[in-house]
């Protein structure tokens, strides 16, 4: 006797994908990341702590600092070439190493070399300049596209939780260990950053065996043509320009001096800066679940914010206002800052994006100590409040003008399905 065929099982659905953070790829470069931040944000810190004993100068110290600003913004470039030419997991594990090799050095010139003290600063700075643009192009191959905001929110996380982790942890082994030894112990942080992340897998990662290479200054400039294709990119660079040489320095330089002349503490200096800190951690959680229609628009407001920290600077309002505008310029900036990462990982030829992240590292971070060394002579000669009003409003108007440039609108060439055009 014939039977009747069991019905067919129902197609089980495909299980969601998983979550970025439970990558374990993801989650290894995380973690490289994480070290390279703390020992890039506890080492200027714990140079401080040789000055507090005696065994480093203060021109000593600014020497040794701008040796290794000099050796990042030398290495930035070189590593963006480097990382298109080659594996990218290859050029953090040996950058990471430079930086690595520089602690044990550093420690060895402390209170008996300066000239030491200086090259191992370079190298250190070389070494981290190196990797930056090596792990941004990394996660481009690390993570799936419908992913990377959620893991460019995670990395700036980490960026900005080291600013305050890096210092205080330093502070809190300084009860136990000399200087010399927690300089011995940011070089291991550093071989954590170069052994830890994995070999990136997606199909942004450079040919293994290029065929015929042009020379290195073609290829820089080719990556520089490969910018000048995106007009949101180049109007986003105007706009760090502002925020970072006039409105980062000019409340760099400021904030001290409204902090002791107006209010006659150091507690709004050190609250205000915390609250930028507090308020960029907050921003990325937000970003990186809220994803709005116009991206570039929404990203440049984020960054104009940066314009109410020099705006509070210059009017006489309460202590509270300023470290409340603080925050909001931190919450803004990272507002910028995630979906800026994410478009030039998705917009950019993958074999040239490492390349263009440099030239974004060379502004963001070239520019700051030109803007110091301007600004200062500036607040001597016109004062305070004229400084900053002009600051305040170049943070405004700049990232506004830049969201009216063509492809602003979504950090796009082509907008994306169900948007409007931009």
């Amino acid at each position: 006797m014939a039977t009747t065929p069991a019905p067919a099982a129902a197609k089980s659905a495909s299980p969601p994908p998983r979550s970025v953070l439970r990558d374990p790829a993801f989650l290894r470069l995380w973690a490289g990341t994480t070290a390279s931040g703390l020992a890039t944000w506890a080492l200027p810190f714990v140079l401080g702590l040789a000055v507090l004993h005696r065994d480093l100068g203060a021109a000593g110290l600014g020497l040794v600092l701008a040796a290794r600003t000099a050796g990042f913004l030398v290495a930035v470039a070189v590593g963006g070439v480097l990382a298109d030419r080659h594996a990218r997991r290859a050029v953090v594990l040996w950058s990471a190493l430079a930086a690595a090799a520089a602690a044990p050095l550093l420690a060895a010139g402390l209170g008996r070399s300066l000239v030491l003290m200086a090259a191992a600063a370079v190298l250190a700075g070389a070494g981290q300049g190196a990797c930056r643009p090596a792990f941004q192009a990394l996660t481009a191959e690390t993570v799936a596209p419908e992913h990377r905001q959620r893991a460019n929110a995670a990395m700036t996380l980490t960026v900005r939780s080291s600013t305050l982790a890096g210092p205080a942890l330093a502070s809190l082994l300084a009860a136990l260990l000399d200087t010399r030894t927690l300089l011995l112990g940011i070089g291991l942080l550093w071989l954590v950053a170069a052994f830890v992340p994995a070999r990136g897998a997606g199909a942004g990662a450079p040919p293994a065996i290029p065929v015929a290479r042009p020379g290195f200054r073609a290829e820089f400039l080719d990556g520089i043509r490969e910018a000048r294709r995106h007009p949101w990119f180049l109007a986003g660079l105007a706009g760090l320009v502002a925020v970072i040489a006039l409105g980062y320095s000019a409340t760099g330089v400021a904030l001290p001096l409204v902090s002791r002349d107006r209010y006659g503490t150091e507690w709004v200096l050190a609250a205000s800066t915390t609250a930028y800190t507090v308020g960029a951690l907050g921003g990325a959680l937000v970003v990186a679940r809220w994803q709005p229609r116009s991206q570039g628009w929404a990203a440049f407001a984020g960054l104009a914010a940066y314009g109410v920290a020099p705006l509070s600077l210059m009017l006489p309002v309460h202590p509270v206002a300023v470290v409340a505008a603080y925050a909001v310029a931190g919450v803004g900036i990272e507002l910028f800052n995630v979906p800026w990462f994410t478009a030039t990982q998705r917009e950019v030829a993958p074999d040239k994006l490492a390349r263009v992240s440099s030239l974004d590292f060379l502004v963001s971070y070239g520019l700051a100590p030109a803007g110091l060394a301007l600004i200062a002579p500036a607040i001597g000669a016109f004062g305070v409040t004229p400084v900053l009003a002009v600051c305040a409003a170049a943070c405004f108007l700049v990232p506004a003008a830049a969201a009216l440039v063509p492809t602003a609108r979504h950090f796009a060439r082509t907008p994306p399905a169900g948007a409007g055009a931009g």
